[in-house]
Parts: structure tokens; sequence; C-alpha cells
């Protein structure tokens, strides 16, 4: 039986139509993708990220612990702070992107909610001698997301006295009402965005009040149609669709998950030498193409009479008026501007390698 958001009734009183993925009921769309998609580009939208899961980690070793297990550097962030990093196998696969989030006595572990139960079982084979407490926070937080260039304008409003959040994934703990709600800045979109972690008995509250201080500023629910092509134009891989445990690290071109200099973690050997090689086989690309047809995933792409690739996900982009795909390609064909064609059901478009995002936004409302 799929599992469903805390919000369910919520959503069905706002008009929501579901669909099942990975193991979860969730909101496809609130009537029109194309006004939701146009709320996040233009004014803000509103999202429900219920199928992400909360891990906490205490004790004396978890520094040196998550140390060993993440990618990235995990002494690098301070109380306040937070990394985007990697959980990977020994062979240098990708078994979960993540977001660690530093508090000044626990670290958070923000990931995708089917990769839990994965993870946690990866994550205690390794602990050994460790004095470190691995805590499931299931059923404890849901976290909604403000994604669009006026969700600053709706922070402020919920949170009138606060410091703005200065970098990506910074946080900070404040009061919306009786409630303590911890505020990360996060965009899944593209856009400036916000992410809400709440204390599952304050949800409806915490909802309420958001959807009042956001009504004048034209709030909107986002459901995953709308969310997904925002997230292909920004250019922004999501698991279990670009990556999966086949993938290796540094073919997603996601850098800014790893430290090359932190010393030894699972997996840095294969990583080190991919590195010291000075390249991959393959890497992931965008790829804008020609026509109104839309490639399914796994479509192959092709140039000088072979298979270069593969396609991973695709949208038409309301902001290119074209297709837009993200998709493996051979390392000798990487070079933006490359032509190359992409055959979907039965037909062959073409479609030049494109550097990524597919969109940025024209100008922001101001720094938050």
């Amino acid at each position: 039986m799929a599992k469903e958001s805390p919000l369910k009734q919520w959503h069905q009183g706002n008009g929501a139509e579901f669909a099942e993925e990975s193991g979860w009921l969730l909101p496809r769309r609130f009537g029109d993708p194309a006004r939701e998609y146009q709320a996040v580009r233009s004014g803000v939208g509103i999202l429900d990220l219920c199928d992400r899961a909360l891990l906490r980690f205490t004790g004396p070793d978890r520094i040196s612990y998550l140390q060993g297990m993440l990618s990235n550097d995990v002494k690098k962030p301070t109380a306040g702070e937070g990394i985007y990093a990697a959980i990977l196998d020994i062979q240098g696969k990708i078994l979960a992107d993540t977001r660690l989030f530093c508090l000044d006595d626990a670290f958070l572990l923000e990931l995708w909610e089917p990769l839990k139960e994965k993870i946690l079982a990866h994550l205690n084979h390794y602990l050994v001698a460790d004095d470190v407490e691995i805590a499931d926070l299931a059923g404890q937080y849901a976290i909604l997301s403000l994604q669009g260039p006026k969700s600053p304008l709706l922070l402020r409003g919920l949170f009138p006295d606060a410091e703005p959040l200065s970098r990506e994934l910074a946080h900070r703990a404040l009061q919306l009402g009786s409630a303590e709600v911890r505020i990360v800045r996060c965009s899944h979109t593209g856009e400036h965005g916000y992410d809400l972690f709440v204390p599952a008995k304050d949800l409806l509250h915490a909802v309420s009040v958001v959807q009042e201080k956001g009504e004048s500023l034209s709030l909107s629910w986002v459901g995953a149609e709308a969310r997904e092509i925002l997230r292909i134009e920004a250019g922004i891989l999501r698991y279990g669709v670009d990556m999966s445990e086949d993938s290796l690290l540094l073919e997603t071109g996601l850098e800014r998950a790893v430290s090359f200099h932190k010393g030894c973690y699972l997996g840095q050997e294969v990583v080190e030498r991919i590195r010291s090689r000075g390249h991959v086989n393959r890497k992931l690309a965008g790829l804008a193409l020609e026509g109104k047809t839309t490639p399914v995933p796994g479509s192959p792409i092709r140039a000088d009479g072979k298979e270069i690739g593969t396609v991973t996900s695709a949208a038409l982009s309301p902001a290119r008026k074209h297709p837009v795909a993200l998709g493996y390609v051979h390392r000798d064909y990487l070079e933006p501007g490359t032509a190359v064609t992409v055959e979907s059901a039965g037909a062959t478009a073409r479609a030049i390698v494109s550097s990524l995002p597919f969109y940025s936004p024209a100008g922001s409302l101001e720094s938050p």
C-alpha cells in the first residue's frame, strides 16, 4: 500500500489529482500544471516534500563517523550551515545523494525516503566502535518548500524579525506561532527557495499560516508534473531517474558534493582514481532538442552513426519553447554545441549538447 502525505485531505480540498510513484501517493497536479509552473517562475509556489526522510546523528564520534561515510567534508559546516554530499559504496557508486545540516549538538541528514531503509542498513553496517546514535525521525517532521522569486517576500511575512539566510543550505530554527520550524535556504527549481522542517503536530497550523500570508502573493500549490519540468530546466538531478547505484559520482557532474582534500571515506579511492585519470568515459549533459516531441527516458543518443549516450529525463520546456533533456553522453561528444540525434518512439530528433542549467532567473528580487 502506498504511503501518503499527512496533508492528503488538505490537498484533496485544493483539487489535487494523485499518482503513485516509488511507493508514495503524491499530488500530481492541482488543476493546471502550466499555472503551477508559472507561479514558481514569476511568483511563489509551495511544494509538499512528503517523500523526503530525516535522520539525526548524535554522539561524540558523529563528525569522524560521518566524515568516513560522506563524500563531502563534514568538518567544514558549523552550526547553521549545511553541505550537499553523496553516500557511496566501496566501488564509488552512488547509494544516495543527501543534504547534511550541522546543529549545535547533532547533524540532520535529509534524503529521498524510498532509500532510507537501504541507507540505514548501510550506515549501521559500518557503525562498529563509534559512539554515534542514528535516529529515524519518521513521523516527527514534515517538509514543505517555498519556491519562486517572491519566496523571500513570503518568508519575510512569516518571520519579519529574522535575519536573512545568506547562502545555500544555511538554516535556522524560527518560531511560527507556537511551532519551532527549521528554515533551510534551498532551491529545487532554479529559483530562490526555502524548505520548512515542520513538527508533524504543528503541520496543519503551519500550512494555514503560510497559505494566509501567501494569499497576497498568489501562492500556489505545485504538483509533481510542474515540479519535474522546473527541476529539469534548472539542471537538477533526481535520484532514481538521473543517477542510481549504477552511477559513478563524477559521471553525474556533482563535483559540489565532493571534497578532494578531506582524506579517506568510503568510495574515495575510486573517486580519486578517476580524478587523477582526468576524465570519466561518460558524463551527464544537457540536450536541447528540435521539434515538439519529448523523448522518453532510455532513448538512445546517437552521433557519427553510433550510440553515444542515453536520455535520463526530459520535458517540454516553457522557458525554451522546445524539449530539453538530461542524459549521459560519451566524453568525446560533451562539448556544448555538439550536434547529436535522439531516437524516441520510432522518430529521430536533432539535438544540441547544452551546458546546464537550461534556465536561469533573469534577475533576483534581492539576495535573501
